[in-house]
């Protein structure tokens, strides 16, 4: 449920800041007074574009936050648990926009790409703008709205898992009959490259064993100098050694520590020198020895290092890459040898999935047709209250066997409708009116909508065009919607604002050069100066405020015992 708004320099709203209820809140105003500058201010919020235009005039950035309760929402609780963005069931949304054209997105006061806010956005709101009903008029809505209306997600994602599968085979087998061309060509390439690698016969560990092989025998006499060097340094025969200094030292601090025990500590370390200098001694002793001076073997290195050079420019890569390569082409080699069975396999494949698929498609259209039954029964009911007496409304399901496969099925589903007793249903587009199709769009979206889980709907003077009784039923309809949900109505008819549960008041106040927009909310008696003005205009008399009273009184008596029988409930 949406709590509050606080909006800073948008459009001509300096300082708005609302705090907001469950249930339905009419939102009113003159004609101009930026009755939808809330609306469009939330759009924003939830990951609308935007450019500067919409800061203030004399404002270097716009500011947007809202807040949500989330207890009882667990679309968009696991949501924000999914990208580690929760805050303990509430959730916090900013959006700013600055004049240099940065705009920047948050969650619970965490960074977040626009795409973040229009996801989240999806989970917490639905907003229907008053030019909606022309939408209706596509195929694709249509098709939307009833399987929205039926609950048919199990049964698309089924459908569109399959379609998947399906794609994914046909792919594939249009890649290898197309590689077919050429590929004996290929194969021939790779068996020569496969039969030249087998031949060197190169192990993974080889390269860099050659490499260090090669630098040893290339030094092998620079490194016999150098051991047999630091043998006289550590233990020469004759001269000056390690050895002998530190046996010398050693002798003389012994005959000493009799005088003095505390350098008995520096003679055990000079014993254990000396045993250390004696050990790397005999190993450079041993390492000298085993060492070879072998040029024959040299060649032989240099040569195999050129081989695999040669080999490594010749496939575009570095030696240590030629085992990978060889496998690589080993197994594109086999894999197009075996071509024809895959082939066979694919087609074999491709078939049963295209059963799968149609057998998916059949269940959802099956249940299509079902829904589609109800759900022309309850349009038709609701067009009876909505000023259309006589009034019917289709759904008719093609079932096409032959149709391309998509992933939602292989139906074609059009709305019918006849706003006139007598005349056979046609078309949603040829037959209905501007105002017909609006009341008849406003009944379809009250009634999907009912299926529907997200918490927060607001509705964007989608009234337009009614007036009277059918209004009174609009109002009513709105106001059952709001016992399951939060519900937000921009409206210009006094029916349906009297039928709210709480109204706020839009106005735009100007003076010293200024203009801004206030929103504030309306106490008893000051819906009645709301509803008056909505009734009368300019002059508003005793019997007007008289009128509106009686109607807000009898709009909320009507509304309670309408949700209390549950009335608007056709399934």
């Amino acid at each position: 449920m949406l709590t509050h708004i606080n909006i800073r320099n948008f459009a001509i709203a300096d300082a708005v800041e609302v705090e907001f209820g469950p249930g339905m809140t009419g939102l009113t105003g003159e004609t101009g007074a930026g009755k939808s500058i809330l609306i469009d201010a939330l759009g924003l919020v939830l990951g609308d574009r935007a450019d500067n235009s919409v800061i203030r005039h004399g404002s270097e950035r716009a500011e947007i936050s809202v807040g949500f309760e989330l207890r009882h929402h667990a679309a968009a609780t696991d949501w924000l648990q999914d990208h580690e963005l929760d805050a303990d069931g509430e959730c916090q949304l900013r959006r700013i926009i600055n004049r240099a054209g940065r705009s920047r997105g948050f969650i619970n006061n965490q960074p977040v790409p626009m795409q973040s806010l229009r996801e989240l956005g999806e989970r917490l709101v639905d907003i229907h703008g008053q030019h909606e009903h022309q939408s209706l008029l596509h195929a694709a809505v249509q098709r939307q709205l009833l399987d929205a209306y039926a609950g048919h997600a199990a049964l698309l994602t089924g459908s569109a898992a399959r379609y998947r599968e399906w794609a994914t085979t046909r792919d594939a087998l249009e890649q290898a009959l197309h590689s077919g061309e050429d590929r004996d060509a290929r194969i021939d390439l790779l068996r020569y490259q496969v039969q030249e690698l087998d031949a060197l016969g190169l192990e993974r560990a080889e390269v860099e064993s050659l490499g260090h092989d090669h630098d040893r025998l290339a030094n092998a006499e620079q490194l016999q100098a150098a051991c047999q060097q630091g043998l006289e340094r550590l233990n020469a025969e004759t001269g000056t050694s390690a050895f002998q200094l530190v046996s010398h030292t050693l002798g003389e601090l012994e005959e000493l520590a009799r005088l003095d025990q505390r350098l008995e500590t520096t003679t055990g370390l000079l014993n254990e020198i000396m045993v250390l200098v004696q050990e790397c001694a005999d190993g450079l002793r041993g390492y000298a020895e085993g060492l070879e001076i072998d040029p024959g073997r040299l060649r032989q290195l240099e040569e195999r290092m050129g081989v695999l050079h040669d080999l490594a420019r010749k496939h575009h890569c570095k030696p240590d890459e030629l085992p990978d390569l060889h496998e690589q082409l080993r197994s594109e080699l086999d894999s197009l040898e075996h071509a024809g069975r895959d082939l066979a396999e694919l087609q074999s494949r491709l078939e049963a999935q295209a059963n799968d698929y149609r057998a998916a498609a059949q269940q959802l259209s099956a249940s299509r047709v079902k829904a589609a039954r109800k759900f022309g029964k309850q349009v038709s009911a609701d067009m009876q209250q909505l000023g259309m007496p006589g009034g019917v409304f289709e759904v008719v399901i093609h079932h096409d066997a032959d149709r391309s496969f998509s992933p939602q099925g292989m139906d074609h589903i059009e709305f019918m409708t006849s706003a006139n007793p007598g005349q056979p249903p046609g078309p949603l587009a040829k037959v209905a009116s501007g105002g017909e199709l609006s009341r008849i769009s406003l009944a379809i979206q009250v009634i999907c909508l009912k299926g529907e889980h997200i918490p927060t709907l607001i509705f964007d003077e989608i009234d337009t065009g009614i007036g009277g009784g059918v209004a009174e039923i609009v109002g009513q309809k709105l106001r059952a919607l709001g016992e399951d949900r939060q519900v937000f109505c921009v409206t210009h008819l006094p029916q349906v604002a009297a039928l709210a549960n709480r109204q706020l008041q839009v106005s735009k106040l100007t003076g010293d050069d200024t203009t801004r927009t206030r929103v504030r909310p309306l106490d008893e008696a000051e819906r009645i100066d709301e509803l008056a003005r909505m009734l009368g205009g300019v002059r508003i008399t005793r019997q007007t405020r008289e009128h509106a009273r009686e109607m807000l009184v009898q709009g909320q008596r009507v509304a309670r015992v309408a949700v209390g029988s549950n009335s608007f409930d056709q399934s």
